[in-house]
């Protein structure tokens, strides 16, 4: 139990570091994260729009609303599939295939972006720290 609770402390301590960007790597982070928050959350609500012109009205499609268009364009962006079918128009399809290749991009950079971090964390630990970096 210790032990959990020191690992959730480590954790918070380390997202209040990049909430108010303790360092530079910290505001870099912070400012790469705010970046992929906005322009995802500006996709998901053009992509929800696209998709519901685009389907609202085709034969067997399951979006029929707006808030169906959300729900379905929101799964997708989170590389998850939901209980509503795939688009039944080519458009629908299209846009499928591109908020796919858009999910998969922006875990790819957040995942560069973290190891960037990480990486210039612990170069800057080595630094700080005479006896690490008298290893290398």
């Amino acid at each position: 139990m210790a032990a959990a609770r020191g690992v959730i402390s480590r954790v918070a301590g380390a997202v209040r570091d990049v909430v108010r960007a303790s360092s530079a790597p910290h505001l870099h982070l912070r400012e790469r994260l705010y970046a992929v928050g906005l322009v995802t959350l500006i996709v998901d609500v053009a992509c929800t729009l696209i998709a519901y012109v685009l389907e609202r009205n085709g034969a067997k499609t399951e979006i029929h609303t707006l808030w169906d268009a959300f729900f379905w364009t929101s799964t997708q962006l989170l590389t998850v599939s939901s209980s509503i079918k795939n688009p039944v128009t080519t458009g629908g399809q299209l846009l499928d295939i591109f908020m796919e290749i858009y999910a998969i991009t922006v875990v790819g950079t957040l995942a560069g972006s973290f190891g960037a971090f990480f990486h210039v964390r612990s170069q800057e630990r080595m630094k700080s720290s005479p006896q690490r970096a008298s290893h290398q």
